[in-house]
């Protein structure tokens, strides 16, 4: 028996549009039905939205997402929460982070600079106490990444 786990992010209307961008930040294949792919009438509110969605790729990362029937609105800041770095510790209100960690410092400041256009930095990608880099952002669709290096030893 083999289980995965696979974060399903719910948006209030711009699931295509973040997936979009997962998939040009990591790379993938993108597959998307909307409500009315399965049998909402195409005439009715939010039939063109998204009821399932996820990107791919071929290295292990994959994402779903889903657009939130009858929300409608690019404001993620109901979605966000807050979050800050102080005095080394992370202080929130959200309920999770969605961790993406590499093995190099080159790939994972690929993925930061392209998951922080348009973001919030909450703490800029550099070397931490235990790891060659460490970073957190709210991309954004409102969604909080801790981005960081695989620490040589568990710490």
């Amino acid at each position: 028996m083999s289980i995965t786990t696979t974060t399903h992010l719910n948006f209030p209307g711009t699931a295509r549009q973040a997936l979009d961008f997962y998939q040009a930040v990591f790379g993938g294949t993108v597959t998307a039905a909307t409500y009315g792919d399965l049998g909402m009438p195409a005439d009715a509110p939010g039939a063109d939205k998204i009821v399932f969605g996820q990107v791919e790729n071929d290295n292990g990362f994959r994402v779903m997402a889903y657009d939130i029937p009858g929300q409608d609105t690019t404001d993620t800041s109901t979605l966000a929460g807050h979050t800050r770095r102080e005095n080394g510790a992370t202080i929130t209100d959200r309920t999770f982070f969605q961790s993406v960690r590499g093995e190099t410092l080159d790939e994972v400041t690929t993925i930061w600079d392209a998951l922080a256009d348009g973001a919030d930095v909450i703490e800029p990608l550099a070397a931490s106490p235990w790891s060659p880099g460490f970073g957190m952002l709210t991309d954004r669709f409102g969604v909080t990444w801790v981005i960081d290096v695989q620490p040589a030893h568990n710490a």
